[in-house]
């Protein structure tokens, strides 16, 4: 496990995640006293299928994917989580072993954690925050349900085409040019596809002058519209 330590970044791991803001000042200083942070390099493990622990997970910086094996080997990205993203809820609520991996795969990757008595207790004290990590779970229910269409329904191309979308937000990228956050073997996992058509789908979304690519993962998207209407997000 990464390098563990007293979290320098308690302040702004509460700050940066939506549902702890609005905390009163008691139960966000208890939080802040409490919360840990690990440093992992690319590639470590936060937790594996099958172990358990009995924290509240939350990304400071850097990449986390969140993966499942199939029977035969193959992995698939199930999630994406991004600097403010939690996870590891389902364990601690369950008391029951994780059923996916999380792994790093940002440079660097800084994890906090709250232990499970710590944030229980925030929760019973605090009736708007139980209700916005229930609003969270929602939203994760949707988006589970979300991506199984995703996955099944759409064309690689329009799948490829939300996955770009997905990262010009989270990089804040604006008109700029940005670095795609993975690898085209993990796009490929994370869309269902092969690498292969993931650099042939690129290539023609250049052709179409919608983006263009410095290297292989420096790219700028210049027709952000036209992306979404392939994406069906307009």
């Amino acid at each position: 496990m990464g390098c563990e330590h007293c979290c320098s970044h308690q302040s702004s791991c509460i700050t940066s995640v939506p549902v702890f803001k609005g905390l009163n000042e008691a139960d966000l200083q208890l939080l802040q006293k409490v919360t840990r942070s690990n440093q992992f390099l690319k590639g470590e493990y936060i937790f594996r299928v099958g172990e358990q622990s009995e924290k509240l997970f939350v990304v400071n910086e850097g990449l986390i994917k969140l993966t499942i094996m199939s029977l035969e080997g193959k992995e698939q990205i199930v999630r994406l989580l991004f600097p403010g993203d939690f996870f590891g809820l389902f364990s601690i609520l369950k008391n029951e072993k994780h059923y996916i991996n999380a792994e790093a795969i940002g440079i660097p990757t800084v994890i906090c954690s709250i232990d499970k008595k710590d944030f229980l207790q925030t929760m019973e004290n605090n009736a708007g925050l139980a209700y916005r990590f229930l609003l969270a779970v929602n939203d994760r229910l949707y988006e589970a349900d979300e991506s199984v269409g995703f996955l099944s329904l759409m064309e690689v191309e329009q799948r490829l085409a939300r996955a770009l979308i997905l990262f010009h937000e989270k990089m804040n990228a604006g008109n700029e040019a940005f670095t795609l956050p993975i690898t085209k073997k993990d796009l490929a996992s994370y869309i269902g596809t092969t690498p292969e058509s993931v650099s042939r789908k690129l290539l023609e979304f250049m052709s179409q002058k919608w983006i263009v690519m410095d290297g292989r993962r420096k790219i700028q998207i210049l027709e952000l519209d036209q992306l979404k209407q392939m994406a069906e997000l307009d």
